[in-house]
């Protein structure tokens, strides 16, 4: 068990000072810059390494926070703070890891540290230059205005205000007036905002445009590769891995859709009734909150001794807050606290069964943080994105067999509708993936030209959504709610990889459990010492860029559906 005395409400608020920090990161560049030597510069390196800790923990405690309420003007006047220093904070670590890159025991430090590290330097110095620390500073403006209007939504319904998180309960809700109800007061709200959030989008594409061409780069999507630290696969790749999903994963799909409103007799579908799995309703859990969080102590205490210690370390130092509240932020996400040695979880749990994927799945997140955590190298205690969401949506299947406990007698409902979500999620994702692309090859388009371009992609691979009864959304708005387009650009894609890969780890459990979590946990283990083709190579796993891979992961749980018994449900 990790030694921490603190719980979180004790983590200080260390507002960063703009003089202390440069000072501060300028006074270690200069030492590094003196060194002549692997043994001169190994106790630098270690001390910057340790400050970037600190600085990075007291960073995520003002994220957080500020997360937790977005009303608060302590904590949004500090993250606002936090903003404008971190481009300062980049010119730092770029000019830090040039005297490495350049280093003539460059050698020694690859021997010592592996030549991982240095391909992660070298991508670095492509992504930042001082130029375009003005425009850095106004995106991460742009991005948390985003998020403060998506977290400040007050959206009446029927006499009541609930925010988007809130909402989501009636939006697959058993009735069916219910649902529409609710989807049109989303569109309502939506389109009340459409003007304002699409104008951020706007300008967050214009700066990035500008940043990429300030760069040298032809436009943001090589840019963009290269910020989420893509060193291993470009956009080629991912457009021939969309291309399987359309080949494999859209009819099947279409199929498991139509069943689905068959089994509902819904003559002429919208898209809010895709959200009801079943006439009896979906699978809600059982109990409070509470509830939920003793029955995700007692199935990690069951898997293995380090998930068991993993979350009573969460539980006893107060690293989940996990209830929607009016003016805490949106979603869900996992991050850490270095200097502690802690992840934190944050949620919106909404009474329904994503309330359990929550602790699952960002509880996946938190436990590869945690094994990860003793990493001596910061930037190889967690990997890229994409395999960051291995661990999660592994986790999810890892949970199938203590789903009684979450759902009682809707156990077997639960499971067929996680898995059915989780492959109708796939077509979704490549469809935010395409959209991005788009955009930021054709970055002078108007607003009404992305929404047309968005809508005409969707009909491609999701052809059964319908929105006839919310004209706000009709016009192709849906991705102004997907917040990875606005923070994360092409971010989104590595959910459905990772999904892909997680398939995997499912279909080797439920062969042989010992062997597919000793597996997982090694992959846990690793962090980000590989990029996510090598670390697909160490475990052994399939790569889903390599043709006819995304159907060699789909074909087993097709079976897998087919043995639940759906008209029990």
């Amino acid at each position: 068990m990790k030694e921490l005395k603190l719980t979180f409400e004790e983590f200080p608020l260390n507002v960063p000072s703009e003089k202390r920090i440069v000072n501060k990161l300028e006074s270690l560049v200069n030492e590094l810059e003196e060194c002549g030597s692997f043994l001169t510069a190994k106790p630098v390196i270690k001390k910057w390494n340790k400050y970037m800790e600190d600085l990075s923990t007291d960073i995520s405690v003002i994220y957080v926070r500020y997360s937790l309420d977005t009303k608060n003007p302590v904590y949004k006047k500090a993250q606002d703070k936090v903003d404008e220093i971190m481009p300062l904070i980049s010119n730092y670590s770029t000019k830090f890891e040039k005297i490495l890159l350049k280093a003539k025991y460059r050698k020694q430090l690859e021997e010592a540290f592996g030549k991982y590290l240095f391909k992660m330097y070298e991508a670095h110095q492509k992504i930042f230059d001082e130029k375009i620390i003005p425009e850095l500073i106004e995106e991460n403006k742009l991005s948390s205005k985003y998020d403060e209007i998506m977290g400040g939504a007050q959206i009446e319904f029927r006499g009541e205000v609930y925010n988007t998180s809130q909402l989501g309960k009636f939006l697959c809700d058993s009735d069916r007036a219910t649902r529409k109800e609710a989807a049109q007061a989303f569109d309502k709200w939506l389109g009340e905002h459409e003007k304002e959030i699409g104008d951020i989008y706007g300008q967050l594409v214009t700066i990035r445009n500008t940043i990429a061409k300030k760069l040298g780069f032809k436009n943001f999507t090589d840019l963009g590769y290269l910020r989420l630290g893509r060193t291993d696969y470009a956009a080629k790749e991912v457009k021939g891995y969309r291309e399987q999903i359309k080949a494999e994963v859209v009819p099947i799909c279409q199929k498991l859709y139509k069943t689905q409103m068959k089994n509902l007799g819904i003559k002429n579908p919208q898209y809010f009734d895709y959200n009801l799995k079943f006439k009896s309703g979906n699978p809600t859990p059982k109990g409070g909150t509470q509830d939920l969080v003793n029955a995700a102590k007692d199935m990690y205490e069951d898997m293995s001794k380090e998930s068991g210690e993993f979350i009573n370390f969460m539980i006893d130092h107060h690293l989940m807050d996990l209830e929607a509240r009016p003016g805490k932020a949106p979603g869900g996400y996992c991050t850490s606290f270095p200097r502690y040695k802690a992840p934190f979880i944050f949620s919106n749990f909404n009474g329904t069964d994503g309330d359990v994927n929550v602790l699952t799945h960002e509880g996946g997140h938190a436990f590869q943080a945690y094994l990860s955590a003793d990493i001596k190298i910061p930037e190889y205690q967690s990997p890229t994105l994409e395999s960051c969401e291995i661990h999660s949506m592994s986790m999810e299947f890892f949970a199938w067999p203590y789903m009684k406990a979450f759902f009682g007698e809707d156990e077997e409902k639960y499971r067929y509708v996680h898995l059915a979500d989780a492959i109708e999620f796939l077509p979704y994702g490549i469809t935010i993936d395409e959209f991005q692309h788009w955009v930021y090859e054709h970055p002078e388009a108007t607003h009404e030209e992305r929404c047309a371009k968005y809508l005409e992609i969707e009909k491609a691979n999701l052809p059964h959504k319908k929105y006839d009864d919310c004209p706000t959304l009709a016009k192709g708005t849906w991705w102004l709610r997907q917040g990875h387009v606005f923070g994360s650009p092409f971010y989104y894609i590595d959910y459905t990889l990772a999904q892909v890969v997680a398939f995997q780890f499912l279909a080797e459990d439920l062969k042989n459990h010992d062997k597919a979590w000793k597996k997982y946990v090694k992959l846990c283990k690793m962090g980000g010492k590989l990029p996510f083709t090598g670390l697909l190579e160490k475990a052994h796993l399939r790569n889903p860029f390599e043709d006819g891979n995304v159907k060699k992961n789909i074909k087993p749980l097709l079976k897998v559906l087919k043995e639940f018994d759906t008209s029990k449900f």
